[in-house]
Order: C-alpha cells, then sequence, then structure tokens
C-alpha cells in the first residue's frame, strides 16, 4: 500500500502518526483528500466510532484508509469521559474546558486510576480490520506540561513521574494507547 488517508481533521493526531510511519506509507489528511465536512460519530463504542469514520471515507472516495478513536476511562467517574473524552464539556468545548471539568468532577477523589484506550479501524479494500492499545495511568490534580493535547497534561503513565506532556513525542509514542495501536497497524502494513 503506498498511500493511505487518515479519517481525521485533528492535526496532531495526524502529526503523530505521520511521526509514527516515518515516511514509509504516504498519509493523506482530509484536508488533502478535499474533505471539509465533519465526520459524524455516534457509536457508544470507541470500535463503533472508528469503524463509522473510516467507513464514512471510504464509502464517500473509495480510498484505502483509517480511523481511530481514542477515549479516556476514569475508573472514579464509571469510565467517563469514555466514549465522549472529545466532546466532553460539550459539542464545541476545547482541550481547556474537557481537563476543567474533568478536574472539578474529580474534586475530593482517592481514586485516580484511569486508562487510555485506543481503537484503529483499517479499511482496506472494503475490508475492516481492528488495532487496539491502552495505557495504564493515573488523574493529577492540576496540568503539568506544555507538549502533547486533549488531556496530556493531566494525565500520567503507569510507572513515568511525569505527565504525558512533560514527556518527549518519542517517549510518550513508545508508550502511549495510540503508539501502540498504531504500532500493530503499522506491523500489519508493512508485513
Amino acid at each position: 500500500m503506498e498511500e493511505l488517508v487518515i479519517a481525521t481533521h485533528n492535526k496532531h493526531k495526524a502529526e503523530e502518526i505521520k511521526r509514527l510511519l516515518d515516511g514509509k506509507i504516504k498519509i493523506v489528511t482530509l484536508n488533502e483528500l478535499g474533505c471539509k465536512e465533519e465526520i459524524p460519530e455516534e457509536g457508544e463504542t470507541l470500535k463503533e466510532n472508528a469503524l463509522q469514520k473510516a467507513q464514512y471515507v471510504w464509502d464517500k472516495y473509495h480510498k484505502n484508509c483509517f480511523a481511530d478513536d481514542t477515549g479516556l476511562m476514569v475508573d472514579a467517574l464509571n469510565g467517563e469521559p469514555g466514549v465522549y473524552s472529545a466532546r466532553y464539556a460539550g459539542e464545541h468545548c476545547s482541550f481547556d474546558d474537557n481537563i476543567d471539568l474533568l478536574l472539578d468532577n474529580m474534586e475530593g477523589k482517592t481514586n485516580r486510576n484511569a486508562r487510555f484506550e485506543t481503537v484503529i479501524c483499517l479499511i482496506e479494500d472494503g475490508k475492516a480490520r481492528y488495532f487496539e492499545g491502552k495505557c495504564e495511568g493515573s488523574i493529577l490534580t492540576e496540568r503539568y506540561g506544555r507538549g502533547g493535547f486533549g488531556y496530556d497534561p493531566i494525565f500520567m503513565p503507569k510507572g513515568y513521574g511525569e505527565s504525558f506532556a512533560e514527556l518527549s513525542t518519542e517517549e510518550k509514542n513508545k508508550i502511549s494507547h495510540r503508539g501502540k495501536a498504531t504500532a500493530e497497524l503499522i506491523k500489519y502494513l508493512l508485513k
């Protein structure tokens, strides 16, 4: 496979995946494809959302593509924000809005265990295949670091003393949920 569409408008996500693929496969973003519309995410699971996004691109453009969906599951909040992680604080919220709401909801909670989960759906010649990754950790009481995106400033991976936002991109990609799922995708693509 020479070219693959990444079904996202999130430039941080696209840059992270391009870096992980290291030029071995040309990644085409939705903007480069000319797709300006927001792709629906109406599933109740990460897997359903990843499939819905990839299927949308396949149906409209007939190009091999992949989409991922990621959720932050917090034990003390019964798995929230989960599938709603990107829009936890509302439909047009910012990363900071989501973090503020999560920190407010964690106020007074002693169990700070959480995990990031990513599901990637690859549609190759019309057939769906899935790749998954998880990263266990905990929710910090305030923001640390300036790197990364999303919940990275308040998520500390297990076995580390720093938030995702304090780690280098290379270090984060080795241990992150998306890094693990993408490694499985790359292994499949380059076999």
